[in-house]
């Protein structure tokens, strides 16, 4: 199996709002900052091929769904479809993925799963042979968001999904669609039923896998938040968030899981480690992804 990290259409967001109570003095030491408060994020997506005999695609990222106003309001800089052109250089296109794992249904996520905007045109799906992968407590906040993050989802994405008649909720640490190949860890601090995908390495330890990546979506946006107090301000939750990552990375650490990150502008893929004052951080770190080997 080789694995791909997929850029789509980057974002300049309100460091402030990325941060969360953390003091712009701290955070700007991470994070290059613009006169308008806002730093640069990639919404970067993770390619897997073959896995459990299929072409995989974990997230899309924003895509160019929105209208012109509405991507200037949400700072994406791009306004073709990103994702589309770094799958087409990676040898593929969007109608040869199999499967698309969705972590939660945040724009910022899911986006890329429509086509570009256009003036007069209904929202329309792409990844037309893939099925759909979602968590089934996540599928209820879509469907019924609190007014908190009702801006964050898609109105028109749920029904589009059920229709495309592929759609698969998930209620466990397994799909249908990919097997023993994916496991799936959960976390409510961001947003209720996250999905953090699990690329199962093919070593075992103690009746545990071990090697292997995690996609760590909004509950590990980049490397700055892998240290555990730091979350952001559109977490629900941020006190749970931070037990919910210390176990996580916990987990990972013991266990020789990867780290892939989707918002990182710098950084696809890392290992966690921890300094002897007990201090999460990263090493081994690796920009882009050029189908790289992992046996799985």
């Amino acid at each position: 199996m080789k694995l791909w990290s997929i850029l789509g259409n980057s974002q300049k967001l309100d460091g402030g709002a990325m941060f969360g109570n953390a003091p712009r003095a701290l955070w700007e030491r991470w994070m290059a900052v613009d006169a308008h408060n806002r730093i640069d994020l990639a919404c970067r997506a993770l390619l897997a091929s073959p896995l459990n005999g299929k072409t995989v695609l974990f997230e899309t990222g924003i895509g160019a769904f929105f209208a012109p106003a509405l991507r200037e309001r949400y700072g994406v800089v791009e306004d073709r479809h990103v994702l589309l052109d770094s799958l087409a250089s990676a040898g593929f296109s969007h109608e040869d993925i199999d499967v698309v794992v969705l972590s939660h249904l945040h724009f910022d996520h899911v986006g890329g799963l429509l086509a570009p905007w256009a003036e007069g045109r209904a929202p329309e799906l792409l990844f037309p042979n893939a099925t759909f992968v979602v968590g089934a407590q996540h599928w209820q906040r879509a469907l019924h968001p609190h007014p908190r993050d009702r801006a964050s989802f898609i109105p028109e994405l749920p029904a589009l999904l059920q229709a495309s008649g592929r759609l698969e909720l998930v209620d466990g640490d397994y799909s249908q669609a990919l097997g023993e190949a994916v496991r799936f860890h959960h976390s409510d601090g961001h947003t209720p039923g996250l999905m953090l995908a699990e690329i199962v390495g093919a070593e075992t330890v103690e009746g545990q896998p071990h090697g292997g990546v995690v996609f760590c979506a909004d509950l590990i946006p980049g490397r700055p938040w892998v240290h555990v107090p730091i979350t952001m301000g559109y977490d629900r939750n941020a006190e749970l968030l931070i037990d919910e990552k210390r176990e996580f990375l916990e987990d990972k650490l013991a266990r020789g899981v990867h780290l892939f990150f989707t918002h990182d502008p710098g950084c696809a893929l890392a290992q966690v480690v921890r300094d002897e004052k007990g201090k999460f951080g990263t090493a081994h770190e690796h920009p882009e992804l050029h189908a790289r080997t992992l046996t799985a």
